[in-house]
């Protein structure tokens, strides 16, 4: 799942989960700046000519079926400007497998990792180690996107571009200057890496960075160096926390009975297992819980732990390392359900530096109830009744395809995704996904 308010700090986010620098990152965007502006649905300007279709109608038309040339047409497209045939019919079949739109952002993103992890390791590996935004500019232009110009002047255009996304993002940190951040965002932040890191396998090692990072952090809790092959949830949860640069308020350890020892330490154990906890809290589980887990209070040694990815009335959804022979994966619990051991809860409000987006208290409340824009769904969307999926559908949900709305204001959801207050042609308001909602015009 990406986050995000827009598709740069979206992309920013889900490389930076992939374990690359900041100056890696930035490099890359500038590339990815160059040739798409960060549209994933961007069509090659003079094939748009050329084929007389526009970036959704090529989008579509290739989603659809009605357009069977898009492998060896020559056109470049996406977020990296895919031309070459084969590159293109990777795409499409990648894109299939998924189940997922030729022009979907993550899908692309997903798409673009698996090259370089696989047939560009060199460029892969300059973007996780680069210092520099001009060094990680150059490997992706002369490497991975291989234009026909090459020039110094080239260059420094893509780097400048580079240097701009990080002078906007590699200096936000939570907490101290940068860009103010809500308790939810702050929360996000080390969430995201945990969402970055889902299918990361041990068995190929593609869990590497984890561990190098775990490692990376000195002093070394206790001394011991993970290897490769060691179990590792709880040092994934300790990776996030070290990528994220909190440590000061989320303990580091390799082992989850430490894990509990710190967490005590610092004031943020939750004992209880009925607790209900928020996003980027971590659980913690005993494989031996008892059948009467609802009305006893499990004490049991600790063998397991993940982070809460969201709440969802009485599921929780928890991201872990080391799950399913080793990989990291997702799993879904019951509220006081069985094997929970406890929760580790970081003080993240003392990391914000900016309030939420408050609630409206009234008919009318916070928010501008007066169209600013006409809106049209681009999928069958629901309304809720506030921001973020967590919350409870409008009466008069789901919206159809193509319907136009009014778009009256806008604000974050918990995770930091965008939403619009909209209003329906019935006069009724609610919420929706921004990312579902394009100019009707």
């Amino acid at each position: 799942m990406l986050t995000g308010n827009n598709n740069e700090e979206r992309i920013w986010n889900y490389f930076t989960g992939k374990g690359l620098s900041k100056a890696g990152i930035a490099g890359l965007m500038g590339n990815l700046h160059a040739e798409s502006g960060l549209n994933p649905k961007n069509l090659q300007n003079s094939s748009e000519k050329k084929l007389g279709l526009t970036d959704d109608e090529y989008t579509a038309s290739v989603d659809s079926g009605d357009y069977g040339n898009f492998v060896r047409d020559s056109a470049g497209y996406g977020i990296a400007q895919w031309t070459y045939w084969s590159r293109k019919q990777n795409l499409l079949a990648f894109a299939r497998a998924a189940g997922k739109s030729i022009g979907d952002l993550e899908m692309q993103l997903d798409f673009l990792y698996k090259e370089l992890s696989t047939g560009y390791k060199s460029v892969l590996s300059v973007l996780k180690s680069a210092a520099s935004v001009r060094a990680a500019s150059d490997s992706v232009l002369l490497n991975f996107e291989r234009p026909a110009d090459q020039s110094e002047a080239a260059k420094k255009k893509r780097a400048g571009y580079g240097q701009v996304y990080y002078d906007r993002y590699a200096a936000a940190k939570p907490g101290k200057g940068g860009n103010a951040m809500t308790e939810a965002e702050v929360r996000q932040k080390v969430l995201g890496f945990m969402q970055g890191w889902v299918n990361l396998k041990r068995s190929n090692k593609s869990h590497a960075p984890i561990i190098d990072t775990y490692n990376g952090h000195k002093p070394l809790p206790r001394g011991y160096r993970v290897t490769y092959s060691d179990a590792y949830c709880a040092t994934t949860v300790s990776a996030a926390a070290i990528k994220a640069g909190l440590t000061d308020i989320m303990p580091v350890e390799c082992s989850c009975y430490y894990l509990i020892e710190q967490a005590k330490k610092m004031g943020i154990w939750q004992e209880n297992d009925a607790f209900v906890p928020k996003p980027a809290d971590e659980v913690l589980y005993d494989w031996d819980d008892g059948p009467n887990y609802a009305t006893t209070d499990n004490k049991g040694n600790p063998e397991h732990v993940g982070m809460v990815e969201k709440v969802v009335g009485n599921d929780i959804t928890v991201i872990e390392g080391n799950m399913n022979g080793g990989m990291v994966g997702r799993r879904t619990l019951k509220v006081n359900g069985r094997y929970i051991r406890g929760f580790i809860t970081p003080n993240y409000a003392s990391k914000a530096s900016s309030a939420p987006a408050s609630k409206p208290v009234s008919s009318g409340g916070t928010l501008n109830r007066s169209v600013k824009w006409s809106g049209k769904t681009t999928t069958a969307l629901k309304v809720r009744k506030w921001a973020g999926t967590e919350n409870p559908v409008c009466s008069f949900s789901p919206l159809k395809d193509g319907e136009v709305v009014g778009v009256c204001d806008e604000v974050k959801a918990a995770n930091g995704s965008l939403w619009y207050y909209i209003r329906n042609k019935n006069g009724k308001y609610g919420f929706s996904s921004a990312k579902y909602i394009k100019p009707a015009n």
